[in-house]
């Protein structure tokens, strides 16, 4: 459903897209996953032609970004990351207006959006400026939906959300694709990567690696540990220092390291008390997408 070949995009001196290539097949949810800066957004411009390349070719649905944009644009849904609809209008204003525009009526697709839009119904004379971010998501999805589209495009679509409403978008996205939506979902949060069918991880412009969630941890081959200590301020630094860890990043109240195969746990624990360190926590862990991410990103 989309071919990418070789696509660059410069703005200056910023290459914000290196040589991309890769396919979406029809009906999965492909996530490409990374942080902010790493070129999302730019893709997504590209593929849903409010931005052309400066080389290279993309087909959506065999139709060309540049030539049949107009065809293309009839068949795609797209969310942007920043809200951007009508603020001073109604939820089911903005609703009527999107549907309009492609010369469809909320009735005859609302089937598409009915498990979201009831959500958001009772608020229906709301003005969309007034809605919680977790509803003017699901605004915003309604009406990237309302015109029946083979292709959903949706940036960063959880950002700035909470868990709960995240939770719930991510099962009206596996419902949408049960209806045969070709769904590309770009997002920072790296725990969302696991409920897609395929993702590319992706750092300044380039695509880091692409494959289903479980391969691309299998992928992940060094020994993995979790430390923690009394003082989390200095640790970082003592384990880089360290000639045996090869990596070390920080993940939310302990560091995540990886080493090389002669370290044993007690070397390491020595080498933290001769440091002054104290309450120390030494544990082999399994890694997670994140953990593939910040190894792979390290490697290149």
């Amino acid at each position: 459903m989309v071919s990418v070949i070789n696509i660059n995009k410069s703005y200056g001196t910023l290459q914000a897209l290196q040589n991309l290539s890769f396919e979406v097949n029809r009906g999965e949810i492909y996530g490409i996953i990374g942080p902010d800066g790493a070129g999302k957004t730019t893709l997504f411009r590209i593929l849903t032609t409010l931005l052309l390349a400066d080389s290279g070719m993309a087909f959506v649905d065999r139709l060309d970004v540049e030539k049949d944009y107009k065809q293309i644009r009839n068949i795609i849904g797209y969310m942007p990351g920043k809200f951007s609809l009508y603020q001073d209008m109604t939820v089911e204003e903005n609703l009527d207006f999107f549907a309009t525009v492609y010369n469809t009526t909320i009735q005859e697709n609302y089937y598409l959006i009915e498990d979201i839009y009831k959500q958001i119904e009772p608020f229906k004379n709301r003005r969309a400026g007034k809605l919680s971010g977790g509803m003017k998501q699901k605004l915003a999805l309604s009406c990237a939906l309302i015109h029946k589209p083979t292709v959903l495009f949706l940036d960063e679509p959880t950002t700035g959300v909470d868990p709960v409403s995240r939770k719930e978008f991510w099962e009206m996205l596996k419902r949408l694709k049960n209806q045969g939506i070709t769904i590309l979902v770009s997002t920072p949060y790296m725990d969302e990567a696991k409920l897609c069918d395929r993702i590319a991880l992706i750092q300044n412009g380039r695509f880091l690696k692409v494959d289903t969630p479980k391969n691309i941890v299998a992928q992940f081959t060094e020994a993995l540990w979790s430390v923690k200590s009394s003082k989390m301020h200095r640790l970082l630094k003592d384990l880089r220092s360290h000639p045996e860890i090869i990596t070390s990043f920080s993940f939310g109240e302990s560091y995540h390291i990886t080493i090389n195969g002669t370290l044993k746990k007690e070397i390491l624990f020595d080498y933290l008390i001769h440091h002054g360190h104290s309450e120390i926590e030494i544990n082999p862990i399994q890694p997670s997408v994140e953990d593939c991410f910040m190894f792979f990103s390290k490697s290149n």
